[in-house]
């Protein structure tokens, strides 16, 4: 079966509890299937949301990178915990994805099943926003209400990255507060490994999102993070299939 670009990137999102608020787009590391530049990393997830009492939620997780040499790609989907928690977050689902085939793969951990479609084209090789800290100065349609800054570079876990910061402005009159609200997403991109090292999101409605690369490893991966798992059973397509519409 194939399915679109826009399908593949929805499976890259962060779940989380039944209990919390959908995840946005901002609790995912879009993980580029490009060649020759390997290494492994480890996802801080932080994330805080406001309540409709006021009051205040904290929540953080993990999720494990990988990328070989050839492209082929790991990336994990964790569960959020309660930020004071001292367990390891459960995984929830793996996506895999080799470029040679255009296949890509989603292991969901909990039911230890697997559904694999093949992609009606590449997928993107820099993460699918306009909005990252990319010297090319890609950035989205200047208006009114929302400006760009450029961060300059620095480095991040040994890695270069350029910054944007993208603030938007909401008018009292066109939100339900009735005040003047400051929306801001930051990007730390690197043109190296070609992913955001770092985003964040903060919105005084709902709280705010920090992801943050660490524990960058240079170098292949171990090859069985590429593989799907022993002991997985493959899935109907009636299971995952409404996955990709999400």
């Amino acid at each position: 079966m194939r399915f679109s670009l826009a399908a593949f990137s929805g499976l890259l999102l962060l779940t989380l509890p039944a209990t919390v608020l959908p995840a946005s787009a901002q609790t995912s590391i879009f993980l580029t299937p490009v060649p020759n530049a390997p290494f492994s990393a480890v996802v801080d997830v932080q994330r805080t949301i406001i309540r409709s009492d006021g009051s205040v939620f904290n929540l953080k997780s993990i999720r494990g990178l990988a990328r070989d040499g050839i492209g082929r790609i790991h990336n994990e989907s964790r569960m959020l915990i309660p930020a004071t928690s001292t367990s390891t977050p459960e995984i929830d689902h793996i996506h895999l994805y080799d470029p040679r085939t255009r296949v890509s793969t989603e292991l969901d951990a909990r039911k230890r099943t697997f559904y694999s479609q093949t992609m009606n084209h590449p997928p993107s090789t820099v993460p699918p926003t306009v909005r990252f800290g990319s010297p090319s100065d890609t950035g989205v349609p200047k208006n009114d209400f929302s400006e760009e800054e450029d961060l300059g570079s620095q480095e991040i876990e040994g890695v270069s990255a350029h910054g944007v910061r993208e603030t938007q402005i909401i008018p009292a009159e066109g939100n339900e507060t009735g005040k003047e609200i400051t929306i801001t997403d930051e990007y730390w991109y690197s043109d190296e490994l070609r992913i955001n090292l770092v985003i964040k999101h903060s919105d005084p409605r709902k709280g705010t999102t920090t992801l943050t690369v660490t524990h960058i490893t240079r170098g292949e991966p171990d090859p069985a993070l590429l593989e799907i798992p022993e002991g997985y059973t493959r899935a109907g397509a009636a299971q995952l299939a409404p996955q990709a519409t999400k």
